[in-house]
């Protein structure tokens, strides 16, 4: 702190004002000071971890039954804690479990010594306070070191965005086989216009099976509307059943752990894959966070997503981001929430889906944190789509950022779940699920695809490079394919029929998927020949240098082989 002495250079600028240092007067146009900040205010949640109203850990059990849990009388639990007290927690092993040293446990978890299995065991019998009391033991460094060792699937994947504003069908399905040819393993779309979503799904299920197949698809949507596309094969896995730290929240949702219980039920019997969400900040926003600090609420969201039985959980904070992204520490929480889910042995897509930042360094950083280590879904929504046409509000990355994400990739020698495709194959697939789309509505009778849109949607940025649609004349046809009973069958057929067998036995091994149910298991994915990869067929084995998934042979040529290099021939 400078004295009143050494200020004297200061003085007025002619104009009645103080006089302003240049070098702020730059930093305060920087991207960074657009964004939003605030100090901690525990009484209202805003604090990452660590707030004064968190409880301290501790357990009791009396004949199995958990009668206490941090502090809390089992009379006093709220349903979340009755939940996870009678749901997640082990009771068996939990005073045991509980009398581990948070230290100590905290260092299982960077250990390469200690394998994966004991560390998971030891957080079956623990309580929210008691994991947030771990986590609170690390640094960001370490947590990254824990989720190279705790994620559920030894290979890492990622899920991308495919959206636009028009809600245009033509450009997504085009879109959607780009993202295939870019190596996404899961495919997320969303609408503008609620009445859009059938058009949508349909989209996404053939473009997303022309650039390769056996990628996964969902339209986030209404849960009831989202539940029936999945139903009729239109859509093969869903995330967006949202679960919240505080009673208060859910009341205000109309929902209980019970009922996200039993619409995982719905799903899980129909063939279909699916996680919850949740993230750090939300009951912040919701004005309910009752004092508690974001990553103890978003811990109690984990064990109620374990308890309730589903293979993992999208989380990163998620829509909830700049919440986080405010606070001191608040990115912390965020990987630490990560964390947590691995070690309860869920899949984890961890965020990274929504922009919180202005600022490219600040993005960037935090998704190094998931990248680095290697998630089992480093994006919950990569873009695949300009900024301007993700209905999800923007990612961190978009694909305009596709060559600074690859060349990462190549400089760090990881795998970010991407690899670099070619211009001239990119054009032919995009053609060619256009196309695709063409041939299903002309034979399902929906709304005419011109050619003049089949050659925009081939070289398009996005929707602005698109002739316009009747809006109008879409929505209706697209509410009477849903009255008609239309599903993934009917595609197969239209696809086969008009031409695109190649395209149409993609989607018949998608349909042939939801008999097997292979894909429900935790952290599935599909590769390319349809062969289920997963947590029962690709645990993860790290334990230290020399082990777990390695970038090597043909995955590392392609990541490294980016057009940009020159080689011997070019010099």
């Amino acid at each position: 702190m400078l004295t009143e002495g050494q200020r004297q250079g200061s003085g007025r600028d002619g104009q009645g004002g103080a006089k302003r240092h240049k070098r702020f007067e730059v930093l305060e146009k920087r991207d960074v000071n657009k964004d939003g900040f605030v100090k901690e205010w525990p009484e209202v949640g805003l604090i990452a971890m660590g707030s004064p109203e968190d409880p301290e850990p501790s357990i009791k059990i009396e004949n199995g039954v958990i009668v206490e849990m941090d502090g809390k009388a089992r009379d006093d639990f709220d349903f979340n804690e009755i939940f996870i007290a009678n749901h997640t927690i082990d009771a068996t092993v939990a005073e045991e479990m509980m009398a581990i040293d948070a230290v100590q446990i905290a260092r299982m978890i960077v250990d390469i010594n200690v394998p994966r299995a004991e560390v998971l065991k030891v957080f079956t019998g623990l309580t929210p306070a008691k994991i947030a009391a771990v986590m609170d033991q690390m640094n960001v460094v370490e947590m990254m070191m824990g989720l190279q060792k705790m994620r559920a699937r030894r290979t890492p994947a990622i899920q991308g965005h495919v959206t636009n504003i028009q809600d245009n069908p033509v450009l997504m399905a085009a879109d959607a086989g780009e993202a295939g040819l870019y190596g996404f393993s899961e495919l997320e779309t969303t609408v503008a216009v609620t009445r859009y979503a059938p058009f949508n799904a349909l989209a996404l299920l053939v473009g997303g099976q022309t650039g390769r197949g056996g990628i996964l698809t969902q339209d986030a949507l209404e849960e009831a509307t989202e539940l029936q596309l999945g139903m009729r094969g239109l859509t093969t896995y869903a995330e967006t059943v949202s679960v919240y730290g505080t009673e208060g929240v859910f009341v205000d949702g109309d929902d209980t752990p019970w009922s996200k219980s039993f619409l995982a039920s719905g799903y899980a019997s129909r063939g279909l894959k699916m996680r919850f969400t949740s993230g750090t900040g939300s009951e912040v926003q919701m004005a309910s966070a009752e004092g508690k600090s974001m990553l103890y609420l978003e811990i109690k969201c984990v064990m109620i997503a374990k308890g309730a039985g589903v293979q993992g959980l999208q989380n990163g904070s998620i829509s909830c981001i700049a919440v986080p992204g405010g606070v001191p520490g608040g990115i912390r929480a965020v990987i630490a929430e990560n964390l947590v889910t691995t070690c309860m042995d869920m899949e984890v897509a961890s965020g990274n889906d929504q922009s919180f930042s202005h600022s490219p360094y600040r993005r960037t950083a935090k998704t190094l944190l998931q990248m680095l280590p290697g998630t089992d879904f480093i994006f919950s929504g990569y873009s695949t789509v300009p900024n301007y046409d993700n209905m999800f509000a923007g990612s961190n990355f978009d694909c305009d950022d596709n060559d600074d994400y690859l060349i990462i990739s190549r400089d760090m020698k990881v795998d970010g779940g991407l690899v670099p495709a070619a211009e001239e194959d990119l054009i032919a697939v995009r053609n060619k699920a256009a196309r695709a789309l063409q041939a299903v509505f002309a034979e399902l009778g929906l709304p005419r695809i011109t050619d003049e849109e089949i050659e925009a949607a081939t070289y398009a940025h996005g929707s602005e490079d698109m002739p316009d649609r009747d809006k109008v004349q879409d929505t209706k046809a697209a509410t009477a394919m849903m009255e008609r009973g239309v599903t993934g069958l009917d595609v197969v057929k239209a696809l086969a029929k008009r031409g695109f067998r190649d395209v149409a036995t993609n989607v018949l091994e998608i349909q042939k998927q939801r008999v097997s149910g292979d894909y429900l298991h935790t952290s599935a994915i599909l590769d390319p020949e349809f062969n289920v990869v997963a947590a029962v067929n690709d645990l993860n084995d790290y334990e230290g240098p020399g082990t777990g998934y390695r970038l090597q042979g043909e995955r590392w040529q392609q990541i490294a082989d980016i057009r940009q290099a020159l080689g011997p021939d070019d010099i």
